[in-house]
Parts: C-alpha cells; sequence; structure tokens
C-alpha cells in the first residue's frame, strides 16, 4: 500500500492530510445508449420519408386524415426516443477510500442522492438468479440499504461486483499510513 509523507521546512512531523487517501475504487456509470444523436437524426429521417410517401400514397388515394395519422406516427416516435435521450442522463458515482465510500446517484431529472459510509461496516448483498446471474447490488451500512449499478447489464454488475469487494476487503485490511 502507499505510505502518505508530510515534512515542513523545520522537521518536525506535521499533521495527516487525511483528505488525500488513495481510491480503492472509483467507478463512474451512466446508462448505455446504443444511438447518438447523429444515428437518431438519420433514423428520423427515414421513418418521416418513409411516413411521407406513405402518407401521400394515401392522400393521392383520397384518404387524407391517413397522412396526418402519418406524421402522428412520426411525432409519437420522436416524443419516444427524447424520453430515451432523457433518462441517458442519470449517472452513478462510486468512491472507495479506505476510511469512506461515497455513493452520488444524479437522476435523469437531475436529482442529486448521496450516501456516504464507512467501509468497515460495510457489506455489499447480491441477489443472484440461477440463470441471469447478477440481478441486484445493494450496499449495506448500519441498517440503511443503497442500490448501485442499477442500469447496468448483468456482466457489468458482476464486474462492479468484484471491484467493490476487493475495495472493501482492501478496506478492512487497512492501509499503511506513516508520517514524518
Amino acid at each position: 500500500m502507499s505510505a502518505a509523507k508530510s515534512h515542513d521546512s523545520g522537521g518536525s512531523a506535521a499533521p495527516m492530510n487525511w483528505d488525500d487517501e488513495p481510491a480503492l475504487f472509483e467507478a463512474r456509470f451512466t446508462p448505455y445508449r446504443s444511438l447518438d444523436e447523429r444515428g437518431f437524426l438519420i433514423v428520423m429521417a427515414i421513418v418521416a420519408g418513409i411516413s411521407f410517401v406513405c402518407g401521400f400514397a394515401f392522400l393521392l388515394m383520397g384518404a387524407w386524415p391517413v397522412f396526418g395519422v402519418f406524421g402522428l406516427d412520426v411525432l409519437a416516435i420522436w416524443w419516444a426516443f427524447r424520453l430515451n435521450f432523457r433518462s441517458a442522463r442519470a449517472v452513478e458515482e462510486i468512491v472507495v477510500t479506505p476510511s469512506l465510500i461515497t455513493v452520488r446517484q444524479v437522476s435523469a431529472k437531475g436529482e442529486t442522492r448521496e450516501a456516504r459510509m464507512n467501509p468497515l461496516w460495510t457489506r455489499l448483498d447480491k441477489e443472484l438468479h440461477e440463470d441471469f446471474g447478477v440481478q441486484k447490488l445493494t450496499l449495506h451500512s448500519r441498517g440503511t440499504p443503497v442500490v448501485v449499478g442499477g442500469f447496468l447489464h448483468t456482466a457489468q454488475r458482476e464486474e462492479l461486483a468484484l471491484g467493490l469487494s476487493q475495495a472493501l476487503s482492501a478496506a478492512k485490511r487497512g492501509i499503511d499510513r506513516v508520517a514524518y
């Protein structure tokens, strides 16, 4: 492990700055979206083009209300994609140091929740499904549960569980600190 050292000009021991603790684990997660803004514009152009051509065909046949319904379909698809992109603004950050676990969760609406836990009193619970793997990860500290990695894929949740388990073990073993 690392040792934190501090010197002052007089040669006497200076107080330790505990804010400079090494991070045992750091992660920042955002929901995965396979379609970026450019792809969204391409998909919407294709959908709008097909809807216009089909709607125009119905308009030429005299079924003019169908033309408007095709326009409503395009609007509904656009709205659904916008909601999907808005939900992708969510962020989850986890930092584990030898003396503190910080979990910061920002919802798609911008609402922030932050939990701080002592790693010595924290345990990681995994909800496993026989066929599908890790379904839920929860950090428990003093009776307070904090669900982490909720929007991650199963394999990513397993990686998160491994990283958090190793970080909690390292925090419980302790680190060597030397002050000069």
